[in-house]
């Protein structure tokens, strides 16, 4: 299952030719980014007039740097440091006070699961970038930045991003997580790859595309930063910024990124997902009815495909597939999985294993869930 800002059906991929979300053209480079090269002993007014840049652009809010400019300025800091490993100890300093938004929202989600797919969408609200994010056979979740440009991309910029997606984990979860794959179609020439293989816990290997992986396990570890209440806080300024860049998405389509948050909560309403895109519910109604469709018919597809997916290429059991897809209990999935199939989920068609129990992971997500039922 890959998803770029939004799901896309089992086994797919997508390309620049044939996203329909828009994206920002520019880079956000905020007033975080002064205390990040200040901790790291740079000087920051400096850094930027070796870029050809003006002076106030970290308090600049109302424009970014366009691609071109920001290379510039990640040239200069190759140049100043003189380390083509210093991405990782200026990824090292990164803490909560320094992220945009988009990213600290992250640091409030459950998990880094949920946490890939709020950046996957939240992201293009801070550069002209989709994250391709997929969920392999064996639960391994593998995240791949691709920048919407036929720009060269340095490699120390491509390693600064794989290794944000660590520090993430491990900031949130205050675990000394590793990577289980880290791949770069190219290493910086002068970079050891011991530097490398100390910060991602694993050697890195040549690749097509810029790609980091994580386990299963480490997929689902609870994040100790988890706050819905400060997400309620910024989701209704970055459902505001993304509505600009959103114009040509479809109205299913918006609905179906939106389904990629409320299903494993078991908030799929069309009340909710109506809150969720900005518009009444009886607007919402109307303009999937305009595009020959309706809510309930797209929550049972996206299950349905889900199901599908998790049965076919994973090992989750009924509980966690259950939980995910943002059912009660196992057989409530069960028979809703009969229904749109006329099987029962665990045939030979689909696995032959039997019902396991649920990982600890899964437990703590699924208790965690059905504590918030209780309290509405």
């Amino acid at each position: 299952m890959l998803f770029s800002g939004k799901r896309i059906a089992p086994g797919q991929h997508s390309s620049s030719g044939n996203l329909t979300m828009a994206h920002n053209r520019t880079i956000s480079l905020n007033i975080g980014w002064k205390a990040l090269l200040k901790d790291a002993g740079l000087e920051p007014q400096h850094l930027l007039r070796k870029a050809g840049l003006p002076d106030d652009t970290f308090s600049r809010t109302e424009r970014g740097l366009n691609i071109e400019e920001y290379i510039r300025f990640w040239r200069a800091l190759e140049v100043e440091t003189n380390d083509p490993a210093f991405p990782l100890p200026l990824v090292e300093r990164v803490s909560a006070e320094v992220f945009d938004p988009p990213l600290f929202a992250a640091l409030c989600s459950t998990n880094m699961m949920q946490a890939v797919q709020r950046l996957a969408r939240y992201k293009q609200l801070i550069a002209p970038m989709v994250l391709e994010i997929v969920v392999e056979h064996s639960g391994i979740l593998t995240v791949s930045p691709r920048w919407l440009s036929a720009i060269n991309i340095p490699s120390s910029l491509q390693i600064a991003e794989l290794a944000f997606l660590l520090r993430l984990l491990k900031l949130a979860t205050r675990e000394p997580v590793t990577a289980v794959k880290v791949t770069l179609p190219q290493l910086p020439a002068r970079i050891q790859d011991g530097h490398l293989t100390r910060f991602f816990g694993t050697a890195v290997a040549h690749g097509e595309k810029p790609a980091i992986s994580f386990s299963a396990a480490d997929a689902l570890r609870p994040f100790l930063t988890v706050n819905e209440g400060m997400w309620q806080i910024f989701e209704p300024e970055l459902r505001r910024r993304l509505s600009t860049l959103d114009e040509t998405a479809s109205t299913t389509e918006r609905v179906q990124a939106v389904l990629l948050e409320l299903l494993p909560g078991n908030e799929a309403t069309i009340e909710k997902t109506a809150e969720r895109l900005g518009m009444s519910k009886r607007t919402l109604q109307r303009r999937l009815e305009s595009e020959g469709g309706n809510f309930r018919t797209l929550v049972n597809i996206c299950r349905e495909n889900l199901a599908r997916h998790y049965l076919s290429h994973t090992h989750l059991s009924g509980y966690e597939i259950a939980f995910l897809l943002g059912f009660e209990d196992p057989n409530s999935f069960y028979r809703a999985f009969m229904a749109w199939t006329g099987l029962f989920p665990y045939t030979t068609l689909f696995r032959s294993s039997k019902l396991r129990k649920p990982s600890e992971g899964a437990c703590v997500l699924m208790e965690r869930a059905h504590q918030v039922k209780q309290t509405r």
